[in-house]
C-alpha cells in the first residue's frame, strides 16, 4: 500500500483553479482508475501513463491503482494531468521520494516513449502557482511562457529526466526568468493615408482614450487603410496587460511571441464569423476573437453585413470588459476589454450622397441596411465619423505633409499618461464617481449639451460617452477643464446620432 499527493491545475478559461491528485497503491486484483470527473482524454491517460513508465524503465505496479482528481465536483480536461499521475504512481510505489514532490506543480502529456509534451494554459496556471508559493515543472516547449510569471520553473524532456531529478541523480536548474525584448512591430504608417484630416483627428482621438470608432462613408475612401494603422499609434501595453493577452493565447494553445511581447493585438473576423466565433464558445468554452483582442483592437469590416445576432453579443462585453460563456457543464468568464474599430457603407450599393452621385438605393433600403445595426450597439460606438473621398490634391504624388504615426503616438502616449495619473484608466473606461469628477462641466458646457440631448435625443449612455470623448479632446489640448469646443467637437462626432 502506498499513497501519494501532488499538485496541479485545471483549465477553466483563463483561471487555473488547483487540482490535488491522490494516488493510492493497494491490495486486490490489478486495476487503474481514475475518478473526479475526468474527461475522455484524461481517463485516456491511462494507457498513456502505463506505456510512459515501462518504457522509461520502471516497473508498473501490479496492484489497485485509485487516481482521485479532486475537487471531485469539477471537470478535468486534456492531458495536462499525464505527468502527475505516473510520478504519483512511481512515488506511491516508493520508486522515487515522495517527500521531493511537495510545493511542485506539474503539467505534461506524456507520450508512450515517456518524452512529455507540452499542453495549453500553461501561463495561468503558473501565474497561479506563483501566487500559492508553489514551483513548476513543465515540459521544455511550455518553459518560455511559465518563466514568465517568475513562479520557479523547471523543465524536462521526458519523464525519466524528472525522475532522475527527484532521486538526486541529475538535477533539472530552474529556468532564469525570461525579460522579452520587446521589439517594436512595424505598424502601417498613417501618412500613407492621404487626406482624410478629420478621419485622422477621430483616430488620434479614439487612440488616446480608448473610444470606440465607427468609419462610415463610400468604398474605397481609406477607412479600412486608417482602421489597420490604430495599433501603430496606441500606447505600449504594460506588462500586467500584456501577461493577460498571452494568457489567452496559453489558453487557445498559441506560440508566444517574445519579440512582440507588448505589441496590442489586432483581430479582423470576417463578417461571416459565427456568434461562437466572435465572442468564444464549445462544449468546453474556449475564448472567441473578443478576447484574442483583449487590451488591443477589434476590427469589423462591413458592419451592416455581420448577421445582427451576431453584433448583439457584442453588447455586453462593449459594456463590461469580459464575457461570460456559459453552458450546461460548466461556465467560463473571459476577459473582453478591447477597443472597437468598424467601419461600415453608407447604403447597400456605398454611394448614397458621394459626389459620384451613383447611389440607385430606395430609402426603405437604405433604412434596412443601416436597421442590422442595433440603437443600443451604436450607443456604444463614442466616435462616428464621416469619410469622404479625398480631394484630388491630397491623391496627388508628393503631397506628403501629413503627421507621421510617430508624430501622433506621441500626443497620445502624453494624453493616455495624464488619464492614467489622473483616474488610473483611460478615459473611455471612467465611471461613476470618477466621471463625475473627471468630466465637471462650466454652465456653458451644460448648456450646450443640454442642447444637444434635446435635439438629438441622446440617451443617458450617448450622453456620458460625448463627456468622455469630450475630456479626452482637452487632454490632447492640454486643458485642465472641458470647454465648449471640446463639447462641440465631440458632438460633431457622434454622425448618426444627427441622422436621427
Amino acid at each position: 500500500m502506498g499513497l501519494a499527493i501532488l499538485k496541479s491545475r485545471a483549465e477553466l478559461g483563463t483561471e487555473a483553479p488547483p487540482v490535488t491528485i491522490e494516488v493510492f497503491l493497494s491490495g486486490g486484483l490489478p486495476t487503474f482508475s481514475i475518478v473526479g470527473m475526468p474527461e475522455t482524454a484524461v481517463r485516456e491517460s491511462k494507457d498513456r501513463v502505463r506505456g510512459a513508465i515501462l518504457s522509461s524503465g520502471f516497473k508498473f505496479p501490479q496492484e489497485r491503482i485509485t487516481v482521485n482528481l479532486g475537487p471531485a465536483d469539477m471537470p478535468k480536461t486534456g492531458g495536462r494531468f499525464d505527468l502527475a499521475i505516473a510520478l504519483g504512481i512511481l512515488a506511491a510505489g516508493k520508486q522515487i521520494p515522495v517527500e521531493a514532490i511537495r510545493d511542485i506543480e506539474f503539467y505534461g502529456e506524456l507520450a508512450l516513449n515517456g518524452e512529455i509534451r507540452p499542453v495549453r494554459g500553461v501561463l495561468p496556471a503558473a501565474l497561479n502557482a506563483r501566487a500559492a508559493g508553489n514551483s513548476v515543472l513543465v515540459a521544455v516547449a511550455n518553459g518560455a511562457e511559465a518563466s514568465l510569471s517568475k513562479a520557479e520553473t523547471r523543465v524536462a524532456k521526458t519523464m525519466l529526466e524528472v525522475c532522475a531529478h527527484f532521486s538526486a541523480q541529475h538535477e533539472l536548474q530552474p529556468l532564469q526568468p525570461i525579460r522579452p525584448r520587446g521589439i517594436a512591430a512595424r505598424h502601417p504608417d498613417v501618412i500613407d493615408v492621404r487626406g482624410q484630416a478629420h478621419a485622422k483627428r477621430a483616430l488620434e482621438i479614439a487612440a488616446a482614450g480608448g473610444h470606440n470608432l465607427l468609419f462610415i462613408g463610400p468604398p474605397g475612401t481609406g477607412k479600412s487603410m486608417l482602421a489597420r494603422r490604430l495599433p501603430g499609434i496606441l500606447p505600449p501595453m504594460s506588462e500586467a496587460e500584456a501577461l493577460q493577452t498571452a494568457a489567452i493565447d496559453s489558453v487557445l494553445g498559441r506560440r508566444l511571441d517574445l519579440e512582440h511581447w507588448r505589441q496590442r493585438p489586432f483581430r479582423s473576423p470576417h463578417h461571416t464569423a459565427s456568434a461562437a466565433a466572435l465572442v468564444g464558445g464549445g462544449s468546453g468554452p474556449r475564448p472567441g476573437e473578443v478576447s484574442r483582442a483583449h487590451n488591443g483592437v477589434l476590427f469589423l469590416d462591413e458592419l451592416p453585413e455581420f448577421n445582427r445576432n451576431v453584433l448583439e453579443v457584442l453588447r455586453e462585453p462593449l459594456e463590461a470588459g469580459v464575457i461570460t460563456i456559459a453552458r450546461a457543464a460548466r461556465q467560463a468568464e473571459f476577459p473582453a476589454d478591447f477597443q472597437l474599430i468598424a467601419a461600415m457603407n453608407p447604403c447597400p450599393c456605398g454611394f448614397l450622397g458621394d459626389v459620384s452621385g451613383e447611389c440607385g438605393c430606395s430609402a426603405d433600403r437604405v433604412a434596412s441596411y443601416r436597421g442590422k445595426i442595433s440603437g443600443p450597439l451604436l450607443d456604444r460606438i463614442d466616435l462616428q465619423v464621416e469619410v469622404g473621398r479625398p480631394s484630388k490634391e491630397a491623391l496627388r504624388t508628393g503631397c506628403r505633409s501629413e503627421e507621421t504615426s510617430a508624430v501622433i503616438a506621441a500626443r497620445v502616449f502624453k494624453a493616455r499618461t495624464i488619464q492614467l495619473q489622473r483616474a488610473g484608466v483611460c478615459n473611455a473606461r471612467l465611471q461613476g464617481e470618477a466621471l463625475d469628477t473627471c468630466c465637471g462641466l462650466s454652465g456653458d458646457c451644460l448648456e450646450l449639451i443640454e442642447k444637444a440631448v434635446d435635439r438629438f435625443s441622446l440617451s443617458a449612455r450617448a450622453y456620458h460617452r460625448v463627456l468622455r470623448v469630450a475630456r479626452t479632446i482637452a487632454d490632447l489640448a492640454g486643458a485642465a477643464m472641458i470647454m465648449p469646443p471640446h463639447i462641440a467637437e465631440a458632438l460633431a462626432m457622434r454622425l448618426l446620432d444627427k441622422r436621427t
